[in-house]
Order: structure tokens, then C-alpha cells, then sequence
């Protein structure tokens, strides 16, 4: 996807920058030019002050995604992944487990669920972050409680992974 994505900004870095800031909120743009997260209009002018662009630039990024079939259709079809807990999980009294892993590795979430499963520890949520949008992505799981310190060092003996946090 991000190779098709590239490839349309490539000459304009700020159009770029305006795709990227869409995909990572989870926005969508609608058929008529407008931009939504979930059901709710999103003003040109916030998005693009969030970005650091010109509202013209939200326009004609937008503009380029809904002239071409294979970047509308994914970018028409977005929806928000819902609320992150891992801010609010020590209210709450969960535990959260945050692991940075070399891209590209597979496996890291699998073998993750399996140790927290092992303690009998529900998870509550599971989230990756994208290797092409973040530049040190993070997999942070929720869990039903806080998980033991110990653990680390076997999330660490997992092949891939290269930090981890519990808390």
C-alpha cells in the first residue's frame, strides 16, 4: 500500500504527510472530498493544522486520492480502530506490556499471547504499530491485570524483539 502511496506523493512531500496523518487517525474520505473519523466530519482546517499544512494542501491531497480507483478505494474504506487503553490502564487496573520489535519478524504477537496466557491473564487488547507510519513501532498489550516484572526476560528471549516495558 505504501509503495502505491509513495509513488503518487513522491514530488510532494507535504501531500504525503497529509495521507500519512489520515491513515494513522483512522480517518476516512468520503466520496464527496470530506473527511471522517467514524461518522464525524473532520474540518479541513484542524487536520491541517495538525499536520502543520495549508488547508489547500488537505484539499488537493484529497483530490488526488479520489482520482485514482486503487488509493480511493482504500482510502474510502478506513474506520477508526477504536480506544487505546494503555493510558488509562492503570486507572482501570490493568497491565500493559509494550514490546519494540525489528520489523518484519513474525511471530512477536503469537508467542506474546502465549506467555501472558501461560500466567492465566486475560487480554483485554491487542495493538501493533505499523513499521511504515511509526518509526519505532510498538506492540502494547492490555491485559486483564499487571503483569509480573519477570516476564520480561522471557519476552526478551523472544527471536525479534528488542525492548520491552511492563507496567
Amino acid at each position: 500500500m505504501w509503495d502505491r502511496i509513495k509513488h503518487k506523493f513522491d514530488k510532494f512531500p507535504a501531500r504525503m504527510a497529509v495521507a500519512r496523518k489520515i491513515v494513522e487517525l483512522g480517518l476516512r474520505v468520503g466520496k464527496t472530498g470530506k473527511i471522517y473519523c467514524g461518522n464525524v466530519e473532520i474540518s479541513d482546517v484542524a487536520l491541517a493544522r495538525s499536520v502543520g499544512v495549508d488547508r489547500r494542501t488537505i484539499k488537493s491531497t484529497v483530490d488526488v486520492i479520489l482520482a485514482d480507483p486503487q488509493l480511493s478505494g482504500v482510502f474510502q474504506n478506513i474506520f477508526p480502530a477504536g480506544t487505546l487503553l494503555k493510558n488509562v490502564a492503570d486507572n482501570l487496573g490493568f497491565g500493559v506490556v509494550e514490546i519494540e520489535a525489528e520489523a518484519g519478524n513474525a511471530g512477536i504477537l503469537a508467542r506474546s499471547t502465549e506467555l501472558i496466557s501461560l500466567e492465566g491473564i486475560s487480554i483485554r487488547q491487542a495493538h501493533a504499530g505499523d513499521p511504515e507510519l511509526e518509526e519505532n513501532p510498538k506492540l502494547t498489550i492490555i491485559t486483564e491485570k499487571p503483569i509480573k516484572g519477570e516476564l520480561i526476560n522471557k519476552f526478551l528471549n523472544i527471536p525479534g524483539v528488542k525492548k520491552v516495558s511492563i507496567y
